[in-house]
């Protein structure tokens, strides 16, 4: 929730929870604690292809996206080397 406070980001969350189920949402979003609460399936990106597909669990554990943008050292180099800067999640 890009420009909001926290507790602007909060209240966006609630504000959707309670739409989950009436409409149909598509969240493009980098704030990962709202993508947890609000998604049913998540799809991550990196540098516009799907690495990983699932639920909030399966993208939590799935060591790609742990590895891209929770970062180590590997990653960090690779993404130096390809000229990319690093990811924040």
């Amino acid at each position: 929730m890009a420009g909001m406070s926290q507790h602007e980001s909060e209240a966006m969350t609630r504000l959707l929870l309670k739409l989950r189920g009436q409409y149909t949402i598509l969240l493009v979003e980098h704030d990962m604690q709202a993508v947890f609460a609000l998604s049913d399936r998540i799809t991550v990106l990196v540098y516009g292809s799907a690495l990983a597909c699932g639920t909030a669990d399966d993208i939590r554990n799935n060591p790609q996206v742990r590895e891209c943008y929770l970062g180590s050292e590997r990653a960090s180099a690779r993404r130096k080397m390809a000229g990319h800067s690093e990811v924040q999640a």
